[in-house]
């Protein structure tokens, strides 16, 4: 929908942050990349996430006077149920909080290899890539945190009983909940994955008789697997009858997830990173995550090249924005990696004195040639020769705030649309393809998004495939003021990047930072690619002129069936002085705000 940013409309939602009014920008002559986003308002508590029904069962939580971090496992849970496309027991992800006093932390509950992963195991004998061994089946699976990383932050965190935050979803997958288009369209466009695994095929294909928008979607198997783990806990999962039943089935089918595996998973408490920008502190993902290194690292880059004027998506401005993307993502294919099993130099990357030597190579008026950058050595760790990690399409976002300033921002992943396609039988849910997310091959680049990996992140035992995930929480003296996060592989980064530049350099409001068209540039393929028919040709030429090679962003796979957008960014924001609240959901794939 190609529909203009109305000034009004840049009036009417401007949230003045800390008291202080900004400069309101002349009006943006800009389509909107897909439709407005939902925007809801509150002065109590607010939930922004991918599916409405999952939200609700959220502010269910809420409004029985559970706090953030409540809601926020009540969400991750329903979304299990009603959106299996990315919602999920069987994966993992980060869960980053602040609470109302001040404390932050990050828990990370990412997937880890089995013990008999090997670095070959997706090669043949020549050492070529075995297509689809990574991405489907029993093989493709790391071991799953979801559960265990839900339970320890309720309760390190939460203030309600396990049982009840999973009530919601327990009634949701027995009762059933009627089909929404986005997920009847999914369903049918990942068929040719799904029915190649009889239990998927029975339960998300019916046998051959597709669901349609308003049919009805129970899951009973799924509701018994709920109903287990909210009696027995995460101990159930990792320790039961479930873990026996889905070690069994790997072994039956080949998989390499043993009870052994399972009963070692462990969540990882971990600090995230702190960065400031603009009289802000922004606090981030950590690795094995390295989207909060690249994001501290291109804001320490930009800031000073961002004159006061600086207006999103004008050519010049769109110009040196790319140009610090290219270098943290230099930077990114140099040093990260899972901090447990190497060294990543994260003080040096996030510092400013880092940012002064990597800005000085930057042209204002000419694009940099990505083979030929010449980056500042970090001689606290050896770099890898060219590291990269991803999620696939279908990792989701939600963010929650409650009426006491407690927030969480929550990214989670089964890696590419449900999964790795496999469902375990009589268990009801999907298993993640995440130790795609691994080199299966130096050097090479992955069909999906054109990243070239290499030893550093090659699968280990116990390791933890890099990510790009990136839930992150702004802070202004002392107050929470933002809670944001995305989806969309290694351009997460760049879809948090562009939405804070846009509500905090540029003076956007909430609404139009998350609608404006956005791009993406990852070092390597050196191409900058745009949200298709979201940028007019002047933009276009002027970007050429600069020496940029422009694409659209579908182009950016390999497999000739790439993404459609930059991100979802679903967001909330908190004015510290009076505590409201203004939720905005990100219309590229349908995000939703919801309050009570």
């Amino acid at each position: 929908m190609r529909s203009l940013v109305k000034s009004t409309l840049a009036v009417a939602l401007v949230v003045v942050l800390c008291g202080t009014s900004a400069a309101v920008p002349p009006p943006l002559e800009q389509p909107i990349a897909s439709g407005q986003p939902d925007v809801a308002r509150s002065a109590t508590g607010m939930i922004v996430a991918d599916e409405p029904i999952a939200a609700q069962a959220g502010l269910e939580i809420l409004s029985r006077g559970g706090n953030a971090i409540d809601a926020a496992v009540a969400v991750a849970f329903a979304l299990a149920v009603t959106h299996p496309q990315a919602g999920n027991l069987g994966g993992g992800g980060f869960m980053l909080i602040r609470k109302a006093n001040g404390e932050t932390v990050f828990i990370d509950y990412r997937e880890v290899a089995p013990r008999a992963a090997r670095a070959d195991m997706y090669l043949d004998a020549e050492g070529n890539r075995l297509p689809g061994a990574s991405t489907e089946g029993w093989r493709a699976a790391a071991v799953p945190g979801t559960v265990a990383g839900l339970e320890f932050a309720l309760k390190n965190y939460g203030t309600q009983p396990w049982e009840k935050v999973m009530q919601p979803a327990i009634r949701l997958a027995d009762k059933g909940f009627p089909v929404s288009p986005q997920l009847a369209d999914d369903l049918i466009d990942s068929a040719p994955k799904l029915s190649r695994f009889e239990e998927s095929r029975k339960i998300f294909l019916r046998g051959g008789k597709f669901y349609a928008p308003g049919d009805t979607f129970k899951q009973k198997d799924l509701a018994d697997t709920l109903k287990k783990i909210a009696k027995g806990g995460a101990r159930e999962f990792y320790q039961g009858s479930i873990a026996a039943q889905l070690a069994a089935e790997m072994k039956r089918n080949g998989g390499l997830i043993t009870a052994a595996d399972l009963r070692a998973y462990q969540v990882k408490k971990r600090a995230p990173l702190v960065g400031r920008f603009r009289g802000y502190e922004v606090i981030t993902a950590p690795p094995p995550s390295s989207g909060g290194v690249a994001l501290l690292e291109m804001l320490n880059i930009l800031d000073p090249l961002l004159p006061a004027d600086a207006r999103a998506n004008d050519p010049a401005t769109i110009h040196i924005v790319v140009e610090s993307m290219r270098r943290a993502f230099a930077d990114r294919a140099r040093y990260l990696a899972d901090a447990d099993f190497a060294c990543v130099p994260v003080e040096t990357l996030t510092a400013a004195h880092y940012a002064d030597e990597v800005r000085a190579s930057i042209n204002r008026e000419r694009a940099s040639a990505s083979a030929k950058l010449e980056m500042p050595s970090v001689t606290s760790c050896k770099p890898s020769s060219q590291v990269a990690g991803r999620e696939g399409s279908n990792t989701t976002h939600f963010a929650v705030i409650d009426s006491e300033g407690n927030a969480v921002a929550n990214t989670y992943t089964i890696n590419e649309y449900f999964g790795s396609g496999v469902t375990v039988p009589g268990l009801g849910f999907l298993l993640n393809d995440e130790m795609d997310d691994f080199t299966t091959r130096p050097g090479a680049p992955n069909v999906l998004f054109n990243l070239v990996q290499s030893d550093a992140n090659q699968i280990e035992p116990g390791k933890r495939p890099l990510s790009s995930m990136t839930p992150t929480i702004v802070t202004r003296d002392g107050q929470t003021v933002l809670v944001l996060g995305s989806p969309g592989g290694a351009r997460i980064i760049n879809s948090v990047f562009l939405v804070l530049l846009n509500r905090l350099a540029f003076g956007l409001s909430l609404p139009e930072a998350v609608a404006l068209p956005r791009y993406h540039h990852q070092w390597m393929p050196d191409v900058l690619f745009l949200e298709k028919d979201s940028f007019t040709s002047a933009q276009m030429d002027a970007l050429r002129s600069r020496g940029h090679e422009v694409r659209d962003i579908s182009e950016i796979s390999s497999s000739g069936s790439g993404p459609k957008h930059v991100g979802q960014v679903n967001a909330i924001e908190r004015d510290p002085k009076t505590g409201d609240l203004i939720g905005v959901g990100d219309a590229r794939r349908g995000g939703i705000a919801r309050t009570y």
